[in-house]
């Protein structure tokens, strides 16, 4: 089941991402079909340098709020970083691998989530 901390972590997550200007932000509840986690977050930047500074700032807000990353996948390269945070992962694409992967589509079974129902 969904949890207050998991809510408030993806909160922060949108901020972060809505600060460095995020496109097609979606939020997707998979609780009810995963273990793994309860949110994944999903969003894209334009090109590399938004997408490490949308990496950065999501990391930045979530360690001053004293969330720890567990693991940091694809940062060097930025055309898909993962950033685990146990119940909450977020995904950071450039247009072009995010339509290639179709997260949304994958986890179709998840529920979308509006960001202000958080």
């Amino acid at each position: 089941m969904e949890n207050t901390k998991s809510r408030e972590m993806a909160k922060l997550v949108i901020q972060a991402l809505e600060d460095k200007k995020a496109e097609d932000i979606k939020i997707i509840d998979i609780s009810g079909v995963s273990v793994i986690a309860d949110y994944f977050i999903i969003a894209n930047g334009n090109n590399r340098s938004q997408i490490q500074a949308l990496s950065d700032n999501v990391e930045e807000l979530l360690g001053k709020a004293g969330y720890p990353l567990k693991q940091v996948e694809g940062y060097q390269n930025a055309n898909w970083v993962l950033l685990d945070y146990h119940d909450v992962i977020i995904h950071i694409f450039d247009k072009e691998n995010r339509l290639f992967y179709d997260l949304e589509r994958i986890w179709r079974d998840g529920k979308l989530v509006e960001a202000d129902s958080l």
